[in-house]
């Protein structure tokens, strides 16, 4: 057993044989329910005496996922309202020790997901000499949903209280405040674009590494209206606090995920707006596209999976079903000329299904562009694509969303990521993959050339045993999407 103290006391952590000490289920904010719902994260009450800290604490209230995600995708809930806490891994548990940290914003959609799922433990960072934080937030309704008189995105400025809490609290642990990296992936890397250009988050955190996510999603305050109103005419309430406030979670949880299947089932903009394509209808809430300038002050590494849409396609069999009017709709809604712009992705897959050059095209629009638009806004970013395919599925799944997880923790052997992984993922990539995350967050530099518009080098991972920097690929179809938003 170790101690350690925070501003509102101490906490007993676990030391392993490894060498490395977890702190569990340490609340950075007060648990946001009854006063406190729908209301900015208030500072967690301090206690007397030694708070254990050997166990994970209560995870943000959330459904489970819908199948067949729910046997594909980590996840992890714990009951309980002190579900605002975090948990630490490090190697050397004093003050003084001053190693980099690095805090871990989980994805699931802003409606799922906990930082205590197995697959997201920080124990191989910790065994590569950095502070690991991962933490919870505020999700689905409580965390995103548009209220009058109340403060958006609070699961946003839930993660800001969590960054806060590591500043003023890290050293104890051996971590250096200055040298803090924020990482996340899907909504957890968006919640990051966002906070790039949030005030409030600015100084907090000095690097970043957004994987599948950047900054383009998101919604306006006319389509989070419209998310609200429906919502609270699935509930049989009018679209108030107050209202909301009196609906029992365990009615809440089933109308978001019903709410969630409506917007999947029937994605008209009249409906939805920005969410009939995003397919997210809990979002940070902004009046338009923000990205960051080339002074934010943030080192960036940002990155994307090569067949990100694969995840929604190969499990749910709709990727060699698919139909070609249903392509040529798709295309034209993320804002594309499918006469011109659909040849040019056959060009390259010359045997493609259309649901195969749907995950093309909206591997694009989701994740891919916006990456390239934040290189391009913020100079020196470093840009990745990982591309290993996975052989789930008759290999179909190939190189989808989320399979770079355990290659960044390190964590292969974790049953929970067998359904992506398969058997015998490669080894060596999780050296490659982890230690370009770790020397990034050490150094500022993950061990290849900056991005920039002349070379647009792109290191990919998984196509050769050793990752191979690719300049501009797929330069034809990146072009396609000059001037769409």
């Amino acid at each position: 057993m170790t101690v350690c103290r925070t501003r509102q006391g101490e906490v007993r952590g676990r030391t392993s044989p490894d060498g490395v000490t977890r702190f569990l289920g340490i609340p950075y904010a007060a648990p946001p329910f009854g006063a406190r719902r729908f209301r900015a994260p208030a500072p967690p009450e301090p206690w007397t005496g030694v708070r254990d800290a050997t166990a994970h604490g209560p995870t943000a209230p959330h459904a489970p996922y819908a199948p067949p995600f729910d046997t594909l995708i980590p996840e992890s809930a714990v009951p309980g309202d002190d579900c605002l806490n975090l948990n630490v891994w490090t190697p050397a548990p004093e003050p003084g020790a001053a190693l980099p940290v690095m805090v871990w914003l989980h994805g699931g959609a802003f409606t799922n997901g906990s930082g205590s799922a197995s697959g997201y433990d920080g124990s191989a960072f910790a065994r590569d000499g950095v502070v690991c934080v991962t933490l919870n937030y505020r999700l689905g309704a409580d965390g995103f949903l548009h209220l009058p008189g109340r403060p958006d995105d609070r699961g946003l400025l839930d993660q800001i209280a969590a960054l806060r809490w590591v500043c003023e609290n890290i050293a104890s642990f051996g971590g250096d405040p200055d040298r803090v990296t924020v990482f996340g992936e899907s909504a957890g890397a968006m919640s990051i674009g966002t906070l790039l250009t949030t005030e409030a988050a600015r100084g907090l955190f000095h690097r970043a590494i957004l994987q599948s996510g950047a900054c383009h999603h998101f919604l306006r305050p006319s389509s989070a209206r419209l998310v609200a109103a429906r919502l609270a005419e699935k509930l049989g309430i009018e679209p108030t606090p107050e209202a909301f406030e009196a609906v029992p979670m365990e009615e809440l949880l089933p109308a978001q995920a019903a709410l969630r299947a409506e917007v999947t089932a029937d994605p008209d903009p009249a409906r939805w707006g920005e969410a009939a394509l995003n397919i997210m209808p809990f979002e940070p809430v902004r009046p338009g596209l923000a990205l960051p300038g080339p002074d934010c002050g943030v080192d960036l590494m940002i990155g994307s999976n090569r067949e990100e849409y694969r995840l929604f396609l190969v499990p749910t069999e709709r990727l060699h079903v698919f139909p070609e009017s249903s392509l040529r709709a798709m295309t034209a809604a993320y804002g594309l000329d499918p006469a011109g712009a659909l040849p040019v992705y056959r060009a390259a897959r010359p045997d493609a299904t259309p649901g195969e050059l749907l995950d093309a095209v909206a591997t694009d629009w989701f994740y891919r562009i916006p990456a390239v638009r934040l290189a391009e806004a913020v100079p020196g970013s470093y840009l990745y694509e990982f591309a290993w395919r996975s052989p789930r599925f008759d290999g179909t799944l190939g190189a989808c969303h989320a399979l770079e997880l355990p290659f960044v923790f390190d964590r292969l052997h974790d049953p929970s990521y067998a359904p992506l992984l398969g058997a015998h993922p490669p080894r060596e990539l999780a050296d490659a993959v982890h230690g370009a995350w770790v020397a990034f967050a050490k150094t500022g530099s993950p061990g290849w050339k900056a991005y920039d518009k002349d070379s647009r080098t792109t290191m990919t991972f998984g196509t050769t045993p050793a990752p191979t920097p690719v300049d501009d690929p797929r330069a034809e179809e990146r072009l396609l999407w000059e001037g769409v938003r």
